[in-house]
């Protein structure tokens, strides 16, 4: 018996996926408060909607960020005023002071992250279709449909998932190119390269690094081009999408015209980034600049290209299997994706995407390597670049990869070893996979496997367990149905503890032991240990969620 599958039902199979991902992600959105990160990419995107500029953490462009604001906008939801300087400030406003509710506000803004969940799931399956046929697409978009932490970052308004999606859109669109190079082709890399610069700025690498990598392998595999027109045509059409991933970002901003400089030539953050300090090119620069207006973006996109350099080279507080640091550790992804994916899928995918780079490498066949490169070389890059290790969610682009490689070797095995015994362990890998969906549930951002044990918040947690709290709700109505009557609460998040129904309460401060009722976010315990490290000794009353603790101390 052979696994086959038509177009007609992949795609079928595919609708139905794509359904219940939006359903389960939708389903959790009343049980969490706001994320961390929430109410500041709200502000962002319905400042630069309503006012036309664009404040908050420039570090990130805005793509996503207005696609999270269009729901809210729509509804109604202004600025009052002069916009906040803070942006997480100018968030909370919105969140509790708008003419709609809270929920409602947020619900609205989350939802304009389902999109780029589809544009995910689609352009695996696409992916995988083209090159592995229709059962392997059906089973990638299985296996990637039931990964815990694609639907809680998706439920999430991030910038993660977005990245991710049109990121894998354009890895796709370039083995597309590079398979037939054409203006056609090249405007559609363009144009969804551009996208994912646009949302967030690791797009810049992670494209970059798979293109340069997956070029060098097609010049080694390929036969050589008699015809130097051809090559010719290649770049001409790759100087298209080249334009196109530079404008689009710039496009993104809006219309508004700005100066980058003042007629006495006042100095320019923009300018500086773009021409240096010094020299006929940056004194020519400054001259153009006072007197012609160019677009917004072209002011903002060098600053955020400037802010996220910074932050990586300053890095960021860390957390670590039991151990903190700001530069983070070279290993902290690898560690990060072996407990934070499901054993099923980490298993299949990594044996899969070794099966297709031995298969591809053999047959000199760029496409069927080019899933394994992918995944190697952008996990190869973070591992040595990147010191801003808070969490698995900057490297979701392993999830999509892991889920072509896990469909791969599902097919596999199920084919060569017809066996019942080996059947049988497939499907039970499968089953295990689609378990996980109800067994995690609600808490799909901070899923971790088995490897993890009952203690996860030893391993990781910024943005994989605790994300700012995100629990508040779930703690309010475990404190009064306690009849909890004053607590000290431990916490680090973004929601107005004021307007919050809670009991009355204090802030927990470091190294201030107290009695009583005291709850405290695992963010708080574990990157400052030895500021709680009183609370150690005490067992926990109850977890609330997974990112609070409810003790009560005599």
């Amino acid at each position: 018996m052979q696994i086959r599958w038509t177009t007609g039902r992949s795609v079928s199979a595919l609708v139905l996926l794509a359904a219940l991902s939006c359903t389960l992600c939708i389903s959790t959105y009343r049980v969490f408060g706001n994320f961390w990160d929430e109410p500041e990419h709200l502000a962002a995107g319905l400042v630069l909607i309503d006012r036309q500029q664009y404040l908050y953490d420039n570090q990130h462009p805005p793509l996503a960020r207005l696609a999270a604001a269009l729901g809210p906008a729509l509804a109604g939801v202004r600025i009052h005023g002069t916009p906040n300087p803070i942006g997480e400030a100018e968030g909370r406003d919105l969140l509790y002071h708008s003419n709609i509710s809270y929920e409602r506000v947020l619900t609205l803004a989350r939802l304009g992250m389902l999109p780029f969940l589809l544009l995910l799931l689609a352009a695996t399956w696409a992916w995988t279709r083209r090159w592995y046929g229709n059962t392997a697409a059906t089973l990638a978009a299985l296996f990637l449909a039931s990964t815990p932490v694609i639907l809680g970052n998706a439920a999430v308004v991030a910038l993660d998932v977005p990245v991710t999606a049109l990121t894998m859109t354009s890895l796709w669109l370039l083995l597309r190119w590079l398979e037939k190079p054409s203006a056609v082709r090249a405007l559609w890399l363009g144009l969804s390269s551009g996208l994912a610069v646009a949302t967030k700025l690791s797009a810049v690498p992670f494209i970059g690094i798979a293109a340069i990598t997956l070029i060098v392998l097609r010049l080694m595999l390929a036969p050589r081009q008699p015809l130097p027109a051809r090559w010719a045509h290649g770049l001409a059409t790759a100087a298209i999408s080249l334009a196109l991933a530079l404008l689009i970002p710039i496009a993104v901003y809006g219309p508004k015209l700005v100066y980058l400089t003042t007629p006495d030539f006042a100095p320019s953050l923009s300018l500086y980034e773009l021409v240096g300090s010094s020299g006929a090119l940056h004194d020519l620069a400054y001259r153009i600049a006072a007197h012609v207006r160019v677009p917004l973006g072209v002011e903002i996109l060098p600053l955020n290209f400037r802010g996220v350099e910074w932050h990586n080279e300053y890095g960021h507080p860390s957390f670590l299997l039991g151990q903190t640091a700001r530069e983070g550790w070279w290993y902290f992804y690898p560690v990060a994706l072996t407990f934070k994916t499901t054993l099923s899928m980490l298993a299949l995918g990594l044996i899969g995407l070794g099966l297709l780079a031995v298969r591809g490498w053999r047959a000199g066949n760029l496409y069927v390597l080019a899933p394994s490169v992918c995944f190697i070389s952008i996990l190869a890059f973070c591992c040595l670049y990147s010191h801003i290790n808070i969490g698995v969610r900057h490297v979701l682009i392993a999830y999509p990869l892991l889920a072509m490689g896990a469909a791969c070797a599902t097919q596999a095995i199920w084919q060569r070893w017809p066996a019942r015994a080996a059947r049988a362990l497939v499907l039970a890998a499968l089953l295990w996979q689609l378990a996980t969906l109800a067994y995690a549930y609600p808490d799909y951002l901070a899923y971790f496997n088995l490897l993890a044990g009952s203690h996860p918040e030893r391993i990781l947690v910024d943005s994989d367990l605790d994300w700012g709290g995100q629990d508040l709700r779930r703690l309010e109505r475990v404190l009064a149905a306690r009849h909890v009557p004053q607590i000290a609460l431990g916490y680090r998040g973004t929601a107005d503890l004021s307007l919050e129904a809670l009991p009355p309460y204090t802030l927990l401060r470091p190294n201030q032991p107290v009695h009583g009722w005291v709850a405290i976010t695992m963010l708080t315990l574990q990157e400052n240990q030895a500021g709680y490290g009183w609370l150690l000794p005490y067992a926990p009353v109850q977890r609330v969620g997974q990112s609070f603790f409810l003790y009560f101390i005599p």
